[in-house]
This record gives C-alpha cells, sequence and structure tokens, in this order.
C-alpha cells in the first residue's frame, strides 16, 4: 500500500544562465526554497515528491536571444548526469524527496546538439528517468527532439513507448514526464499512461496563455482523460540575465495540481515571486478508481482501430534535423510553420480564411 502524501511544486525565480556557471545560483536558491517550501507542506502529509519548474536552472536565453543552436550546446547546456545533477542529487537526498526537474542538456549520440530533458532523481541522489521532451515550444526553442532524428533515436533507443515515454515504477508511484508544449497535444499524455503512468510532470507554460487559462485547461483534461495526477508548476519572476535590475513575471502564475478525476488539489494563483504550492497524491484512490469504475475510467474504452486511422498520414516531418542544425525562428516559420499550415489546406483539412484567398500573406 503506497500511503498518501504530499507533492510540492517550486515557483522559483530564475536568472538566465548564458554559461554553466550561471546555473549554481538557481540551485542555490531552489535549496533555500526547499528548506521553507518541504517544512511547511509536510505538516499536512509528508512531503515525498517536489517538482522544479521548466527553466529554473537556465532560464529561456536560447530562446529569448535566438541562440546559434550550436554555441548554446557548446557552452550552456549541460550534461546528465553531471555537476548540476550532482547538487540537485544532494538536494533530493537531504529531502528524502523524489525530486522532478528539467535542462537543455548534450548527448553524446548526438555532437554539438542539445535536447531539453527531464529527469527524475530518487531520494538516494540517483537519476532514475530521463525524458527527452516530444514537442518543444515551435517555433522559437532551438531544442533538438527524438522525432527531429527519427532514424538515428529508433537505431540507438528501439520503437516502442519506453523509448519516448519512459515511465519509473517507485515506491510513491509510477512517475512520468510531459514538459510544457508538450501537455499541448493530448497525444502525449495517452502515450505516458498507456505506459503505466500515475503522476506526471507538467512545468510551465508562459504568459499570456496561463492567463487565457490554456495551461490550467490542458493540464486538467490530460490528468481527467488519462486518471493521473498532473502536478504542473510555473516558473516564477524571471530575470533576463544575471545581471538584469528588473525582473518580469513572464509566466503568469496559475501553477496547479490536479487529481485524477481532474479536480484542482493544490494551487498558487500568483507568480511574480518566489513561492511553491502543495497537494495530496493518493495514488491507492487513483489505482481503485481505475479498477472499479463503469464510465469514468476512459481509457479501458479505447477503440483503437478506430483512432489509427486519424494518424496514418504523417503530418509533421520526421527527421527534421538528421542532417542540419535545428533552423533559427525566422527559418522555422518560412520552412516548417508556414508549410504546415499549406499541407493541411491542401488536403482539405483546414478551409483556407478569407483573408488567405483574397491574397494575404499568412504572417510571412
Amino acid at each position: 500500500m503506497i500511503e498518501s502524501y504530499n507533492a510540492v511544486g517550486l515557483i522559483s525565480t530564475v536568472w538566465g544562465a548564458r554559461n554553466r556557471d550561471d546555473i549554481k545560483r538557481n540551485i542555490e536558491h531552489l535549496h533555500g526554497m526547499m528548506k521553507a517550501a518541504s517544512w511547511l507542506s509536510s505538516l499536512d502529509f509528508p512531503v515525498r515528491y517536489v517538482a522544479i519548474p521548466e527553466g529554473a536552472l537556465q532560464g529561456f536565453t536560447d530562446e529569448v536571444f535566438d541562440t546559434e543552436h550550436a554555441t548554446f550546446a557548446r557552452e550552456s547546456a549541460i550534461e546528465i548526469p553531471g555537476p548540476e545533477t550532482e547538487m540537485l542529487g544532494e538536494i533530493a537526498e537531504e529531502f528524502g524527496v523524489y525530486l522532478v526537474a528539467q535542462a537543455k542538456a548534450t548527448d553524446p549520440d548526438f555532437p554539438e546538439m542539445f535536447f531539453n530533458i527531464g529527469f527524475i532523481l530518487d531520494p538516494e541522489g540517483s537519476i532514475v528517468l530521463k525524458h527527452y521532451k516530444s514537442s518543444p515550444l515551435f517555433p522559437v526553442e532551438h531544442s533538438v527532439c527524438p522525432h527531429d532524428v527519427w532514424d538515428r533515436w529508433i537505431e540507438l533507443h528501439g520503437k516502442d513507448l519506453d523509448s519516448f515515454f519512459p515511465v519509473v515504477d517507485t515506491p510513491i508511484g509510477r512517475l512520468g514526464i510531459m514538459m510544457a508544449n508538450e501537455g499541448s497535444y493530448p497525444e502525449n499524455a495517452r502515450a505516458l499512461a498507456m505506459n503505466g503512468a500515475e503522476v506526471i510532470y507538467r512545468p510551465s507554460y508562459p504568459h499570456p496563455a496561463t492567463g487565457n487559462e490554456m495551461f490550467e485547461v490542458q493540464s486538467r483534461a490530460r490528468a481527467l482523460d488519462n486518471n493521473l495526477y498532473v502536478v504542473a508548476p510555473n516558473t516564477g519572476t524571471y530575470f533576463l540575465t544575471p545581471e538584469s535590475d528588473w525582473p518580469v513575471d513572464t509566466f503568469g502564475g496559475r501553477s496547479f495540481i490536479f487529481d485524477f478525476r481532474g479536480r484542482v488539489v493544490g494551487k498558487h494563483e500568483y507568480g511574480g515571486g518566489s513561492s511553491y504550492m502543495a497537494g495530496v497524491i493518493d495514488i491507492e484512490a487513483l489505482r481503485d478508481h481505475r479498477a472499479r469504475s463503469q464510465w469514468t475510467n476512459w481509457m479501458k474504452d479505447l477503440r483503437t482501430e478506430l483512432y489509427q486511422m486519424v494518424y496514418e498520414r504523417p503530418i509533421y516531418p520526421k527527421n527534421l534535423y538528421a542532417d542540419r542544425m535545428p533552423f533559427n525562428h525566422d527559418e522555422y516559420h518560412k520552412q516548417v510553420n508556414k508549410r504546415q499550415i499549406e499541407e493541411l489546406q491542401k488536403r482539405g483539412i483546414w478551409a483556407e480564411p478569407w483573408s488567405q484567398k483574397a491574397g494575404g500573406n499568412m504572417g510571412a
């Protein structure tokens, strides 16, 4: 039996890192936050799971400054495992928690490239899961994802759910990762659920999408659709560089924890500072619901043969970066975004808007 416990989501201030040396300050800040967050949250149930927002280690320097991919990989991306994950491992061990985090990181099999990688550290400080983000924030995020190097990825890792949507079975439940824009697509959460996930980490989303409730609606729906917990901490105030005098609330707050029925069990509306949220995780109740419900344990009713037709024809191009470095912002818009829209219109899936028929330029 897994006893109920508290999950904590940190809402941290971030100083945008220009290089790996700048990351230490952010980790020291996270350590300081843990002392308050874990102590106060444990007055109810023990804290056994802590989630750190996306960007908490490095910020989003590569995206904001449209940094050349290989330059960022060489100067700012970390290694996993490496010195930074060792520091985080010490925090996990000190507080006796499963610590979930994210970083832009290199991979020895793909020289001069970096991926956006989520990872989980156990209470002994060991990495027990790594997940490579499958849907970067288009068009600004420069990270490579497994689909961009599809053929090589399958050659190295195989072609199954574990290759793309790993889940780790732990004493606090089965844990998975679905970062930021990955949660914009229901397929990513469903893949994790079909691989056994019970608690999914889903950080962070920028304003105005948080203020417009996209982040909440998506995360809540993914929890309800798949009968699992979604822990969705958002980043706090953001200093563009370590020397910046003034921070910006770029992310707009609205951090949440949703349970397996889509209900809010923890939230923090404000994001203009450093804070945290907490909520109870009851794995036994989740498992009981999945086992006994006649209706709202939805996945038992999947008519998979029907849905396979939806995905028979490819849409987004695989192997996009198999033989080249990732596009910058402008190149991506012209070479990918615009062509994807045109392809959906060509197939008759989307109808052209009147403005385009009248000679509009589709934002080019």
